[in-house]
Formats: C-alpha cells, sequence, structure tokens
C-alpha cells in the first residue's frame, strides 16, 4: 500500500501542470543566461580594452591612441613649439623670455646649457656640473680649432633627452614626412632611434647655437626652473612680552 501511495504521489507531482511549466521555465532562463555569458566574453576577447582620456586613450597592452586611429596604432609626435631658425622665438607671452634665450645663446651658451639641463634635470648641481665642462671645451676648440667644435660631442644628448621626454618629431621622422626618403633604411624603432639621435648631433655641430635655443624655448614653455617650484617656510614669530598690571 505505502508503494502504492508514494507512485501515486509521484505521479501526481510529474502529472503537475503548474511544476511543469515551472521547471521549462527555470531550463529556458538557464539557456538564455549561458547564451548571453557567451557573447559577453567573446566580446571582451575579440575587442581589447580602451581606457578613453582627454584627446587620446590607451589599449590594454598599454599602447596610446588618438582620435580617429586604428587600435593598437602609436601615437603621432608632436611638433617643437618654434622652429630651428626662429631665433628670435614667437610673439607671445614668452617674447621677453625668447629674447633672453637668443642672446644667451650668442653670448654665453655655457650658461643657456647649464640653464637647459637644470629645467630638465632640477637635481641639485646641474648647472655646475653641466656648465662648467661645456665651458672648458668651448674654450679649447675655439683655441685650438677655431670654432666650437667639442662642445656639441657634450651636448647634443640633452636634445635627445629633450625629444624623448615630450615626444617631439625628431629631424630624421621630418625628413621622412616631408619627402619620404629615409624611410626605406629604417626596420624598427632601436635604428630609428639610432638615426634621431645621429641627426641630433649633426643639428648641434653644424647648427650649435640655433639648437641651444630652440630646446631653451621648447623647455622654458613646458617646465619651470627649479627654483620657482621650492616650497614656502612658514615662520612662526613667539608673541612679545605681556605684563599683567593691577588696576588701580
Amino acid at each position: 500500500m505505502e508503494n502504492n501511495n508514494g507512485r501515486n504521489n509521484n505521479d501526481r507531482e510529474e502529472s503537475s501542470p503548474l511544476l511543469s511549466k515551472q521547471v521549462v521555465e527555470e531550463d529556458n532562463t538557464k539557456k538564455l543566461y549561458g547564451k548571453k555569458s557567451k557573447e559577453a566574453t567573446t566580446e571582451v576577447a575579440a575587442s581589447p580594452e580602451v581606457c578613453t582620456g582627454v584627446g587620446f586613450g590607451w589599449t590594454a597592452d598599454g599602447l596610446p591612441l588618438v582620435h580617429g586611429s586604428v587600435v593598437g596604432e602609436s601615437m603621432g609626435r608632436s611638433q617643437w613649439d618654434s622652429s630651428l631658425l626662429a631665433c628670435l622665438g614667437r610673439n607671445d607671452e614668452f617674447c621677453s623670455s625668447d629674447i633672453e634665450v637668443c642672446l644667451l645663446g650668442s653670448m654665453a651658451p655655457c650658461v643657456l646649457y647649464g640653464s637647459n639641463v637644470e629645467r630638465l634635470g632640477s637635481a641639485p648641481g646641474t648647472f655646475t656640473n653641466h656648465c662648467l665642462p661645456y665651458s672648458g671645451l668651448y674654450l679649447i676648440g675655439n683655441s685650438f680649432f677655431g670654432w666650437n667644435c667639442l662642445a656639441p660631442w657634450f651636448s647634443y644628448p640633452t636634445r635627445a633627452a629633450i625629444r624623448q621626454k615630450f615626444n617631439l618629431e625628431g629631424t630624421f621622422e621630418a625628413l621622412n614626412r616631408s619627402c619620404g626618403c629615409c624611410g626605406s633604411c629604417v626596420e624598427d624603432d632601436v635604428e630609428r632611434e639610432q638615426c634621431e639621435s645621429a641627426c641630433d648631433f649633426a643639428t648641434h655641430v653644424f647648427c650649435h647655437a640655433c639648437a641651444l635655443c630652440q630646446e631653451g624655448r621648447e623647455l622654458r614653455r613646458r617646465l619651470p626652473h627649479p627654483g620657482f617650484s621650492a616650497q614656502p617656510v612658514l615662520v612662526m614669530i613667539p608673541p612679545g612680552e605681556q605684563t599683567m598690571g593691577r588696576g588701580a
């Protein structure tokens, strides 16, 4: 009798229309969620994550993007603020600074070079450690060879450091962009950087004063002088001597 009652109860549960509808709905819901999760994982795997910002973004692989660029395409380099031969700079709020840079580059290039490195490095003693060796090479070159042929060997790495720090376009890349005659001889970024370094050296050798002035104008527009970034010192002045008098 008990077995027959159990079978009857099972038959009633299986034949219950509410139970069958609930089971069917649960199965459909599981299938629907399973399809959505598979589609979501497929979309995430197919398209790398892009974190957008102001003007550009970054892919999940750490590659910079610009507006309208393809995912993974490197970001284009920016132009120098002024050209190599713009000795007097531009007519803007830095006009007086550009004239100062022009005077220093023509009459005291050692001071301009030391100031450029000081702004770029911002380390104690940077000005002296670069200005004095440059002055020695400048005097030796002008005394024995009649022109400043030794100091550019010492100063041209600063131009490469400025170009890499601010992602500026180099001379080699500018020639390749204008005439397209140099791109075929370069295979990877290492060779390109070597060509850019050679162009930086040639610029300092043949247009040394103009190169120093261009670097000085660029740095003064982008970086403040290290002396202006010092933290203010708060001085506590104790109050004067006070006496307490008894009223009459």
